[in-house]
């Protein structure tokens, strides 16, 4: 299928309008939606969260009766299910758009191809494929909850040169500098949950929220306790979070419900919390994207469990020893055909550090 360079740049502008719901949109997938009329943008609008208006009505709405005849470019294919709001795929039939182009399928089973062959039955000329690559990546976190039952797991690393998160004491304030600390608030303000471990909640206190970004919405915390060690007092627990543990102590419970915690008992083996049906039940919470800091600990057990999607390590031009801690405690490995292999997508400097994104090969 070809198209044009207008329909690229068309699409390139949907997908920047849905940019703008980044960190807003959860559970709902990221959509912007550009209507064109006699080669002129009559309308556009973007999905902002759940309840409101998808981005297909504010488009509409923008353009009138300006929408009849027109193109419609959006960055997903339109609902053709009732949720909380209406179908879009119906809007844009009853608006009159001659043409409209999706950059993806839609992975939700309600809607897969149902809003495509709708638009088409009432004789709406469809294509899909544009800037799929790119609108994919924009919803990953959507994508692997409908396809695969469970969210996308990006675990973020600070470390020196030689692979160490921490001193042998536990201190780890500041290896990385302020460009690349200030970048990893945009990671976690695109995320559903911040997900960490007692261990780093004990030795750091941390609030683990978003800081120094605008965002009208905060991220669920989630802490992995298996005993429920976390203190009511911790900063964490201000505003809400919820505790995974694997075995239940009703004074503990207790203590940290009055704190503001939700207590989810998930027992898995050695005593610990099950870390797949954890991140199985978040998925069923409607959870897309989980964004992981924590210590070497968790982040070895959920690579060891196969559970981590992408990797975002950031290198401070820095040494600190064997005797540091690493990023990923594992079990000792015998053969080299054991190792954890990753893919590198991206690297760049981000102040005087080093960013790297990388997903298991």
């Amino acid at each position: 299928m070809a198209f044009s360079a207008a329909d690229h740049a068309h699409m390139a502008r949907a997908l920047r309008l849905a940019e703008r719901g980044l960190y807003t949109t959860t559970p709902n997938p990221r959509v912007g939606c550009v209507i064109v009329r006699d080669d002129a943008v009559v309308g556009e609008g973007w999905h902002a969260r759940a309840g409101e208006p998808h981005a297909e009505v504010h488009a509409l709405r923008a353009a009138g009766a300006a929408a009849r005849g027109a193109t419609a470019y959006v960055s997903l294919e339109p609902c053709s299910h009732h949720g909380r709001t209406p179908p879009c795929a119906n809007a844009l039939i009853d608006a009159g758009v001659a043409r409209v182009v999706a950059a993806t399928r839609d992975p939700n089973p309600q809607v897969s191809g149902g809003g495509l062959a709708l638009l088409t039955l009432a004789g709406i000329q469809t294509e899909v494929g544009l800037l799929e690559d790119q609108a994919r990546e924009l919803n990953i976190g959507f994508i692997a909850r409908m396809t695969r039952g469970r969210p996308w797991l990006r675990v973020k690393s600070a470390s020196s040169l030689d692979g160490r998160s921490a001193l042998l004491n536990g201190a780890s304030k500041w290896i990385t500098g302020p460009a690349a600390r200030a970048d990893v608030q945009a990671w976690r303000a695109r995320a559903c949950a911040i997900l960490t471990g007692v261990g780093t909640v004990l030795a750091d206190d941390p609030r683990m929220n978003v800081r120094d970004l605008e965002t009208s919405r905060q991220p669920l915390k989630i802490i992995v306790d298996s005993h429920l060690n976390t203190p009511p007092t911790a900063q964490i627990l201000q505003g809400g979070a919820l505790i995974a543990c694997a075995e239940d102590d009703p004074a503990k419970r207790a203590a940290l419900e009055t704190a503001g915690a939700e207590i989810l008992v998930i027992p898995g083996p050695r005593g610990r919390v099950g870390l797949a049906a954890l991140i199985g039940e978040l998925g069923r919470r409607g959870l897309n994207e989980i964004h992981v800091e924590a210590g070497a600990t968790l982040n070895g057990a959920l690579l060891d469990a196969g559970l981590v999607d992408e990797w975002i390590a950031y290198l401070a031009p820095l040494v600190m020893g064997d005797a540091a801690r690493g990023v990923f405690a594992l079990p000792p490995l015998t053969e080299m055909a054991e190792r954890k292999a990753f893919k590198l997508l991206d690297s760049r400097l981000v102040g005087g550090d080093l960013r790297l994104m990388l997903r298991p090969a």
